[in-house]
């Protein structure tokens, strides 16, 4: 059974700093491109950031580039989202996602507020 869990949302100020982890089982890991994934209040869910299986090719969407790193550690089979400069636009659930399975955890909350 597929199974993905996020953690480390909460809330922060705006330019703090937050890290996603995504722990998973019931598959391949280390042989999927891994995503994360963000859906704002009252919008679309939307990727935010893909990591190849090797860590070869990262991409990550315009709004977050140079604010937030995508990294994994396969031996752990965790995805991580360090996320800096936060802004109020990013408050959002957050989802990690395997690219080529259509499952989804249950995400965590960021919310960024002063």
């Amino acid at each position: 059974q597929v199974q993905l869990m996020e953690s480390g949302g909460g809330l922060v100020q705006p330019g703090g700093s937050l890290r996603l982890s995504c722990t998973v089982s019931g598959f391949a890991f280390s042989a999927q491109t891994m995503q994360w994934y963000r859906q704002p209040p009252g919008k679309e869910r939307e990727l935010v950031a893909q990591i190849t299986p090797a860590s070869l090719s990262i991409r990550y969407a315009d709004s977050v580039k140079g604010r937030f790193t995508i990294s994994r550690d396969n031996t752990k089979r965790t995805l991580y989202l360090q996320m800096a400069s936060l802004e109020t636009e990013d408050t959002a659930v957050y989802y990690c996602k395997a690219s080529g399975i259509d499952s989804w955890g249950q995400g965590t909350q960021v919310t960024v507020s002063s």
